[in-house]
């Protein structure tokens, strides 16, 4: 099964989530948990656990529908210790939510090396970070998303991601995240049907298909190479809509999320319509 969505709000309460994606016509969604530029949220409330467990149940969303992202703050590879370990506070914390929920992945951008450190240190940071996370919590995949590679940011190539998954000591924990928009402007062309199965031959040579937990479906409004992430309408960037529809059909892309985070969130009914109609029978 396709399982396409958003990014909703989760304004209000999390329980508001699975109501947002079903006004969509979503079956799939992502969320943030907690206030995602906040350090410290209040804990989730009873109350809230089990009204989004009961909408969640009510509505069709199983665990493997739904992709929450973490806090923007966090920084697994932080090159300074005080932040460092502030940052993996705050994604155990964020797991820990995920496992409260009855959710079973949590995607995050790996970190940046912010000029302390070099790329591989950084990468080897991240890695311990999710190995930290991984021990003090159960039931939850951390899910690494490939970045533009703005700034400091790594994991803007696959092999980033292969890096940190080959020193994590979980592997059944650990998956990947890929964001369209990012792939192309870090580099990766992904304009043609042709250049689709040439980047993700290289996706499933150098990490895996079998990591992939789940797909952020985004237009860039920027150029190829570009390493700038700014997310466009499907169709109206520089991507275009031959990439969309060619993920669509592949076999890889089935029973994963598969999230909408472009800028108007008016339009995401019509998007995920328009990513529906791209399946060839």
């Amino acid at each position: 099964m396709l399982l396409t969505g958003a990014h909703v709000s989760a304004s209000g309460g999390v329980e508001h989530a699975p109501l947002n994606a079903v006004a969509i016509g979503a079956n799939a969604f992502a969320l943030f948990t907690k206030n995602q530029k906040q350090w410290h949220s209040a804990p989730l409330s009873a109350q809230s656990i089990e009204a989004f467990r009961n909408n969640c149940q009510k509505h069709g969303f199983a665990a493997d529908s739904i992709l929450p992202h973490d806090s923007y703050l966090i920084n697994l590879g932080h090159p300074e210790t005080e932040a460092l370990e502030r940052s993996r506070s705050a994604f155990i914390d964020e797991m820990k939510r995920c496992e409260i929920l009855g959710l079973n992945r949590l995607n995050f951008h790996p970190g940046s090396h912010l000029g302390g450190i070099s790329e591989t240190e950084c990468l080897a940071r991240i890695a311990e970070s999710i190995n930290i996370a991984l021990d003090r919590t159960k039931g939850v995949t951390a899910v690494i998303e490939n970045t533009a590679g703005q700034g400091t940011n790594v994991g803007y190539k696959f092999e980033h991601l292969a890096q940190i998954i080959d020193k994590v000591e979980d592997r059944s924990r650990v998956g990947i995240c890929i964001d369209t928009c990012h792939a192309f402007t870090s580099g990766y062309d992904i304009k043609t049907e042709k250049a689709c199965m040439k980047t993700f031959s290289e996706l499933d040579r150098t990490v895996g298909l079998k990591y992939l937990s789940g797909m952020h479906l985004n237009d860039s409004k920027k150029p190829h190479m570009s390493r700038v992430d700014r997310h466009e309408q499907l169709g109206e960037g520089f991507i275009d809509t031959v990439c969309f529809r060619w993920i669509m059909n592949q076999k890889f892309a089935h029973g994963i999320p598969l999230i909408l985070e472009t800028p108007d969130p008016d339009r995401w009914a019509g998007e995920i319509a328009l990513l529906r109609s791209f399946i060839q029978e």
